[in-house]
């Protein structure tokens, strides 16, 4: 869904990561600045109930998730390395983010639905992304889904922003939506795998 305007905000993002090359700023630097920065605003905002603020602040270094592979493509960087740090880094972030959300319903009484809501987000979204790695390990292409890495970011921050705001039903309608989505999402790529294998052995069998 969200991955498709991708291309579009390359072009927004172009020139500042032309900027800190020019002063000497690597990828991976931008990498682990925007990963520890986010853990940190998750771990310590949410917990405490400042939800729009730490959603406000954590917007900003969100966008470094695509500012590092922008600097890695101009820069002639690209690696597999840097992809490789990119993703395992981005699921140490949604698992604070998410994991930031579930304490914050903790410590609220009668929120334990809301809580596990959060949990599932963080469960879906880190089998998900486990889904796509293993399909390609076994070399067949795994995009499908409702809920990529870009969906549940804005769903989840921006529910955040407003129940921080005072719209209470905003986050726990968009963690029940992200819990739906994710679970639908690991079924898709479940069924991608299991249909390209199936037709990989018949393949096979026809060509004894």
């Amino acid at each position: 869904m969200l991955e498709k305007i991708r291309a579009q905000w390359t072009k927004v993002i172009r020139p500042p990561a032309l900027g800190l090359l020019k002063l000497g700023v690597t990828p991976d630097a931008v990498t682990w600045t925007g990963t520890i920065a986010t853990i940190m605003i998750a771990l310590v905002c949410f917990p405490q109930g400042w939800l729009w603020q730490g959603a406000l602040v954590m917007t900003l270094f969100i966008f470094s998730d695509s500012l590092d592979g922008t600097m890695a493509r101009e820069s002639g960087r690209s690696s597999k390395w840097g992809a490789f740090l990119d993703s395992t880094l981005d699921r140490l972030a949604d698992g604070a983010i998410f994991g930031g959300l579930a304490l914050y319903y903790a410590a609220q009484p009668g929120s334990q639905l809301y809580c596990a809501l959060a949990i599932g987000t963080l469960v879906f979204a880190q089998v998900t992304s486990y889904s796509k790695a293993r399909g390609e390990a076994v070399g067949i292409e795994v995009h499908a889904g409702l809920a990529g890495r870009a969906d549940r970011l804005l769903l989840g921050l921006a529910g955040t922003l407003l129940t921080g705001l005072g719209i209470t039903w905003a986050l726990p309608v968009a963690l029940g939506y992200l819990c739906l989505a994710g679970a639908f999402t690991i079924g898709q790529r479940m069924w991608i795998v299991r249909k390209a294998i199936l037709m990989e052995e018949a393949a096979a069998d026809k060509s004894i």
